[in-house]
């Protein structure tokens, strides 16, 4: 009988053979207890393996602009993909955040879009020889599909009509595929660690976590060693990996994107269905990718995906709006956000009305209350059956939020169930009224045009020290289109503690873990042991982005995409 701990080791054994052709000399890496690599490329640490091309080839932030330059012929396909294996490798070894590797197969798929390009003169659809990089629950040819799982190690997917429809709508446009990502045991938590790939770290503070669910695409972009992410949202898990490490990230409604051909925990539960997203470095590729999907009629190879083409006048529409009503949301009235996401708000709802948008404030912490509990029962309605199943499959340990979770009760009743359901319709009924009747705080007597919000109560933390994500969930149980982007960084000087925030007693059991964390918790061990200090030290926050969440609506991709551009725009000017 193999143990769990043997399937780990050969699968890690496994990993690190495929990755040993492109990877650093350990002396060449900086030492464990370095925290800040964010900047290692910059400094030259990985010189002696990216060429001068290669830098430039992976400093490209925007994918039009990289498959322009393929399509151009400044660069092949190959010269790509392997500046990015290259960079994906020591990525990895500087955050662990790879899981299954495909640089072969990419190289040549490269080699045949090159041949390609060659003969015909032209390029194999809108992103001919750009790189791909997926979470580790996407259906890949060739390898397995995990969700965290040891006991779903070693069953690789050998049909191809099983790939997620994603894959298939990219390589129909060129992309290629080179790595899947870590994520956490069952995918059913903010953070990125499982047994058997282990924990995924910030590239800005190796001590601190790159979120989750989707943390391995989170800490890849960061490094510039992925350009295209995906990765799935059931309660934030595209966003939150992208406020933790600054990047943009939408969480699209409910099958306006392709699910098939992607495994989830508890699959069935569709009250609070998960959704697939897309991650990147820049705004103009976020927009750019989820245009390409919807117009490739994802609906054709997706019995779920609702049929509603790419709408580019509302887009267009959006953009072109001369004056937007703005909900700000400060608090959701449960667990209080940290001062420099508190100091981010205000000054860009002052910029943005500054530039001639009218601000209102948007409060519902009633109705934010009330939602959480109830999408809550939905994770758990089977007493996390679901959940053991897998996690006893070969024995392997439960992470301690998982084991958390599983544990919270026994399975509930269809009567239960179904009771749980009429709940979260009426609330998502009380949210679209109070969002209907916000005109009777406008100076026009017409509705807010979307909310902006904090996308978590704080920046980047210590592993295992995430507890609420509230701020994203709540968007989830309405099925509203969001998006996070980057607007600040965490500045020492101006965000400390005032004597207001010093007194602050916390509302609830939730806010009395996330408060003390902005008073800086310091590792004073290693990543897994956490043993903890606070402290008074906004340096060890210092300069870690800080990101916001605009929230369109239902169904409202191509509103909120535009005016998340606009209020860039704003915020940047």
């Amino acid at each position: 009988m193999v143990t769990w701990q043997e399937v780990v080791a050969q699968k890690r054994s496994d990993r690190e053979k495929l990755l040993e052709p492109y990877k650093l000399p350990e002396s060449a890496l900086p030492p464990k207890d370095d925290l800040y690599v964010y900047d290692f490329f910059d400094k030259g640490g990985a010189d002696s393996l990216l060429s001068a091309k290669e830098k430039e080839i992976t400093a490209i932030d925007d994918i039009d602009t990289l498959a322009a330059k393929i399509r151009e012929g400044v660069y092949s396909a190959t010269e790509v993909i392997s500046a990015y294996i290259k960079r994906a490798t020591v990525a990895h070894q500087l955050t662990n955040a790879l899981s299954e590797v495909v640089f072969e197969q990419a190289l040549a798929r490269a080699k045949e879009l090159d041949e390609y390009y060659a003969k015909e003169g032209k390029t194999v659809g809108k992103y001919h020889g750009v790189p791909l990089t997926l979470k580790d629950q996407f259906n890949v040819y060739g390898v397995d599909t995990t969700l965290g799982y040891v006991g779903r190690a070693n069953n690789p997917v050998m049909d191809k009509s099983k790939e997620a429809v994603l894959v298939t709508i990219f390589e129909k446009e060129g992309a290629v595929v080179i790595a899947k990502t870590n994520l956490p045991q069952s995918i059913m938590w903010c953070e990125c660690e499982n047994p058997l790939w282990g924990c995924t770290v910030n590239p800005r503070r190796r001590d601190f976590t790159s979120g989750g669910s989707t943390g391995g695409e989170g800490a890849l972009l960061a490094l510039k060693a992925s350009i295209m992410g995906w990765g799935t949202d059931l309660g934030g898990s595209v966003r939150i990996p992208q406020v933790m490490n600054g990047g943009y990230g939408l969480r699209p409604s409910a099958w306006r994107i392709p699910y098939e051909g992607v495994p989830v925990t508890i699959d069935g539960q569709e009250h609070v269905p998960s959704v697939i997203g897309p991650m990147t470095r820049n705004l103009d590729s976020l927009i750019s990718i989820t245009k390409a999907v919807i117009e490739n009629e994802p609906w054709t190879l997706d019995p779920k995906c609702i049929p509603i083409p790419w709408r580019q006048e509302i887009f267009d529409q959006y953009l072109s709006k001369k004056k937007f009503i703005i909900g700000v949301m400060k608090d959701d009235g449960v667990v209080r956000v940290h001062p420099p996401i508190e100091r981010t708000l205000r000054e860009a709802a002052e910029k943005l009305k500054a530039a001639g948008h009218e601000i209102v404030e948007w409060s519902a912490p009633d109705l934010h209350q009330e939602l959480v509990p109830i999408l809550n029962k939905f994770y758990i309605a089977d007493g996390g059956e679901d959940v053991k199943s897998d996690v006893n499959k070969m024995g392997e340990p439960f992470m301690p939020y998982v084991e958390a979770m599983v544990n919270r009760g026994p399975p509930i009743s269809i009567p239960e169930y179904w009771h749980n359901m009429v709940l979260k319709r009426e609330l998502q009924k009380k949210y679209l009224d109070r969002w209907n009747a916000s005109g009777k705080l406008t100076s026009t007597s017409e509705p807010i045009d979307f909310i902006l919000a904090p996308g978590c109560p704080h920046t980047a933390v210590p592993c295992r020290k995430t507890n609420w994500v509230g701020y994203t969930r709540v968007w989830n149980g309405l099925d509203y289109s969001a998006a996070v982007f980057p607007v600040s960084k965490v500045d020492k000087d101006i965000d400390s503690l005032n004597e207001e925030q010093r007194a602050y007693v916390p509302r609830n059991d939730w806010d009395s873990t996330n408060w003390p964390l902005c008073q800086c918790l310091v590792l004073n061990t290693l990543v897994n042991e956490m043993l903890t200090e606070i402290i008074d030290d906004p340096e060890t926050m210092d300069g870690l982005p800080v990101n916001l969440q605009i929230v369109a609506g239902r169904l409202a991709e191509e509103k909120l995409l535009a005016v998340v551009k606009r209020v860039e725009e704003v915020l940047n000017a």
